[in-house]
């Protein structure tokens, strides 16, 4: 199951209090303050590993409290620290704090690289033993201090999936079959609207060494940054894209205006989108009449590249045709 979207409670751990104790052995009855410190509380980690896919986890396991440090002991020894709680996320996975209420109050990391991590909270630190409290004038102290309560926060997770490209179209334009044989992802493909209800990442091999990895977005409609659809819940995985791809259905009545809705529903979501560098691609051409086929691609081609500005390619994902020039220009684009 992909979740990409969790909420946790973290809380360092409560620093060791300092000890009380004098320095007791034979023929020294007397003897100076020997109280240690206490040991700090473990901190609440987050670090990104790429064995992890998902938030899934977090839908189970919500609370995550670090240990206690050890209260310091006689003849001046330190306690132990508190052990660390290590959680792994998804790289690509954002992190935002939030009052109790839900309500974002800062951004506080962006995991984007493998093993890359945050302190979500820190341990209190250790109280202070007697020994510490003596002086010149205070050959005796009675003073120690207790540990400190570690941070308490509150966290909302969001995962952003890391791809090159972003796949991106009309309900049943294709985009599951296409991503199918370009890479070796699996998706379920089926001949109704929103088959694909989570997005999927498939690695695609041109030549002998080159790689790049495409997103396969579930079906955007008009309304999607609103919510509408699937909506908000998978759009915000094209952000990190370097290269966008519409597909298109060349049977679509306007494919025009079908563009422009995606264009726009992208852009309403997020405006830096329209950065990114992408393609128009044609689907399904294996359904034209083979011989009007190459007239009729030629006049929608011409068409749309006046509006779209980029370079518009006519394929057919179900017979294969023009895949390989299609894999061939994204790598030029990536100049992977």
């Amino acid at each position: 199951m992909f979740i990409d979207f969790a909420r946790i409670h973290v809380r360092g751990g409560h620093g060791g209090n300092g000890c009380m104790s004098f320095r007791r052995e034979k023929f020294i009855p007397k003897g100076g303050p020997d109280g240690g410190n206490g040991g700090r509380g473990g901190d609440v980690i987050a670090i990104a590993s790429s064995e992890v896919n998902t938030l899934l986890y977090f839908r189970y396991s919500k609370q995550f409290f670090a240990s206690k440090g050890q209260h310091g002991m006689g003849q001046n020894k330190t306690g132990h620290d508190g052990q660390n709680i290590l959680i792994n996320v998804p790289v690509g996975t954002e992190i935002y704090e939030i009052d109790e209420h839900n309500n974002r109050i800062a951004k506080i990391a962006d995991l984007s690289e493998n093993n890359e991590d945050v302190v979500l909270a820190h341990g209190g630190k250790g109280g202070k033993g007697n020994t510490t409290f003596k002086s010149s004038t205070n050959q005796a102290p009675r003073k120690t201090t207790p540990g400190k309560e570690g941070e308490e926060k509150y966290y909302e997770l969001v995962l952003k999936l890391i791809a090159d490209v972003g796949l991106v179209g009309f309900p049943n334009a294709g985009k599951s079959t296409l991503i199918s044989h370009l890479s070796s992802a699996h998706p379920k493909i089926a001949d109704y609207e929103f088959t694909t209800l989570e997005p999927c990442l498939g690695v695609v091999k041109v030549g002998d060494y080159k790689t790049f990895v495409i997103a396969d977005i579930p079906g955007i409609i008009e309304g999607a940054h609103d919510g509408k659809g699937l909506g908000l819940r998978f759009l915000r995985h094209i952000e990190r894209t370097l290269v966008l791809l519409y597909l298109i259905d060349i049977n679509s009545e306007n494919i025009a205006e079908k563009y422009q809705i995606l264009h726009d529903e992208l852009h309403s979501y997020n405006p830096d989108l329209d950065k990114r560098r992408k393609l128009l691609v044609l689907n399904k051409i294996d359904t034209l009449p083979a011989d009007e086929k190459d007239s009729v691609i030629c006049t929608i081609q011409e068409e749309l590249y006046h509006i779209c500005s980029c370079e518009v390619i006519a394929i057919s994902a179900v017979s294969g045709e023009n895949l390989d020039n299609l894999k061939y220009k994204i790598k030029d684009i990536l100049n992977v």
